[in-house]
């Protein structure tokens, strides 16, 4: 049997390749706007990965695409970590309503990843969304949201899904729609920078004239039961649905009201707050590494 030696430079060189394969890339563009811009983690594999969308949160108004991959490539999952325009910009731009432009920023990311799975090593299937408060609402709206990949454009990566495989979220707003976050919590301000205005009781006062966009934009409005798997993780208090919660930005009272929709409509939801005894996920961590490697 003969024997095939490897000259000691050449597996070097192929060993540094390999090396420079799995290297993060940073900052790599999306779109023209210094914010379009995202972090690549690779994880090690020799068949298509699956990919976390990281989604960092700030109010769509600050934050940064800083975040940890390590759990997730140890797990044989590559991790995408985004930014994108914040509400400031697209005021600064004309874009009305503001909120269009953080969404929408991150339909383009998820569809600029998936252009890139033959390159990167993905699995276009299995890309699960995750993010913090505004972070948390942007990846609903993308999992809940009809497929807006234009399959006639002239631009490729138009042409590619937005759907996701499944979404992991943390804090998340579920809906911008005033008039039921005031009944399911009294005392609930968070919002109208959104649609650019100064408070809540300007977007109630507007509410008839701005509806299309709170519906546009508002993930709770697109749930339909083909909607991939959810879980939801709120800290603070527990959940009493027509209280005022300490943090209502933030509070699980939303979790809960989404979780009532998902079920209703046969969408699979796990809900982890500190009402739940024995959650079933303790954190969106856990939850996605579970549904991204079966």
């Amino acid at each position: 049997m003969k024997r095939i030696f490897i000259p000691m430079l050449l597996l070097l060189t192929l060993q540094q390749v390999n090396a420079a394969e799995l290297q993060p890339q940073k900052d790599v563009p999306y779109g023209t706007h210094p914010r379009q811009v995202l972090d690549f983690y690779p994880a090690e594999s020799d068949k298509p990965t699956p990919v976390v969308f990281y989604i960092h949160g700030g109010g769509w108004q600050g934050g940064d695409k800083k975040t940890n991959p390590k759990p997730f490539l140890d797990k044989g999952i590559s991790v995408v970590a985004i930014n994108y325009r914040y509400v400031k910009n697209a005021v600064a731009d004309g874009i009305t309503p503001p909120v269009k432009a953080p969404l929408e920023d991150a339909a383009r990311a998820l569809q600029f990843v998936r252009s890139k799975a033959g390159e990167w090593n993905l699995d276009k299937e299995k890309i699960g969304a995750t993010g913090g408060s505004a972070g948390a609402c942007s990846s609903l709206w993308l999992a809940f949201h009809d497929d807006m990949a234009k399959p006639d454009s002239d631009d490729p990566i138009a042409r590619e899904s937005t759907r996701l495989y499944c979404a992991a979220v943390n804090g998340a707003q579920v809906t911008l729609d005033p008039m039921p976050l005031r009944e399911w919590m009294p005392n609930y301000r968070y919002g109208a920078h959104a649609f650019n205005l100064p408070n809540l009781e300007a977007v109630i006062e507007k509410r008839e004239e701005i509806l299309p966009w709170i519906e546009e934009y508002s993930p709770m409005t697109h749930v339909t039961k083909d909607d991939p798997p959810i879980f939801m993780y709120y800290g603070g208090e527990v959940p009493v649905v027509g209280s005022s919660p300490k943090d209502p930005t933030h509070s699980a009272i939303m979790g809960v009201k989404l979780a009532e929709k998902l079920k209703e409509t046969g969408v699979e939801v796990d809900l982890t707050h500190p009402g739940v005894k024995e959650p079933k996920y303790k954190s969106s961590t856990e939850y996605l590494i579970d549904h991204l490697t079966k």
